[in-house]
């Protein structure tokens, strides 16, 4: 195979992400996407060069084709910041000498406020579990633990009965790229947790390979991540909540009430595993009425 091919370096570009950067499987693949999209432009617009010929004029006009193809803002930027990192891993690699792509601009994306439930929605939510159903206790466990530790629902569908030291009240989680992080659990959490692995997982028959999964379905295999979406968009309507709802919404509502209360936004950034403050900053956001009640206290035209 011509190393100058680009079959070579989708397979360099992979094993770079997986052994130096340690990406998961799925993040590999929207890099590698990524690159099938510049490879895709370059037969169709550059005579099939190689991305190493590539400057940085040629991956201005790619920007605008992707565009001009109708990816929304979002999905650029994520497009602009894997050409960026494939580029940063040519240089690495001493294929090229500068990179082409470090002027390349982010498309400005407008950040929408992410949609919360208060803690009065949440506990309304908790009530229509219905308590006859053998899986109560379990749904009741994970709608809690979503929102005391503010897990993404991929982090709760892998959550093992290994990763919890409730004694020490925290549960350790793995998160995108595998990155490991410790997260304290309250009481309420824990003692959900603690009932629904006495009163239920522990009457399940379970499948090999999934022993240690924390939350199983009836079959006793690891529950899946649109099972947990189900439930919730269940309970919503059942709770006559119209707000569109998902597991994120239970991250976001942890993230919002920490910031609302006064919480450091280092730690808050810590618990969520977020890379850049910036992610986390959105939670500074503030509801109306706690907005309206401090304008209204605090603005000198309306004090006495």
């Amino acid at each position: 195979m011509n190393s100058n091919s680009w079959p070579t370096y989708y397979i360099r570009f992979k094993q770079y992400l997986q052994l130096e950067k340690s990406l998961s499987k799925n993040s590999i693949e929207a890099y590698a996407d990524d690159l099938k999209k510049l490879e895709t432009y370059s037969e169709t617009f550059c005579n099939y060069q190689a991305p190493t010929k590539f400057t940085y004029t040629q991956l201005q006009k790619f920007i605008e084709w992707i565009a001009q193809l109708g990816f929304v803002p979002s999905t650029q930027a994520r497009i602009v910041s894997g050409i960026k990192t494939f580029y940063t891993f040519l240089v690495l690699e001493n294929d090229i000498q500068n990179s082409p792509a470090n002027l390349l601009e982010t498309p400005k994306i407008t950040r929408k406020l992410p949609i919360y439930l208060s803690i009065e929605e949440i506990d309304v939510l908790l009530s229509c579990i219905d308590k006859s159903l053998p899986e109560a206790e379990r749904n009741y466990s994970i709608i809690e633990t979503l929102y005391s530790c503010g897990l993404r629902v991929s982090e709760l569908t892998a959550l093992k009965i290994s990763d919890l030291h409730l004694p020490e009240d925290y549960i350790k989680v793995t998160g995108k790229g595998n990155k490991e992080r410790l997260i304290p659990i309250g009481k309420l959490a824990k003692q959900l947790i603690t009932n629904y692995i006495l009163n239920h997982r522990n009457h399940i028959n379970i499948k090999k390979g999934s022993e240690d999964i924390l939350y199983l379905n009836r079959r006793g295999a690891g529950l899946s991540r649109v099972m947990v979406f189900y439930i919730i968009k269940d309970l919503a309507q059942k709770a006559g909540i119209k707000k569109e709802l998902s597991p994120h919404t239970f991250r976001h509502s942890f993230a919002t009430h920490l910031v609302e209360g006064g919480a450091d936004l280092r730690a808050v950034q810590e618990m969520l595993g977020h890379q850049s403050i910036t992610t986390t900053e959105i939670y500074t956001h503030l509801d109306k009425h706690f907005l309206r009640e401090n304008i209204l206290s605090y603005h000198p035209r309306n004090k006495k």
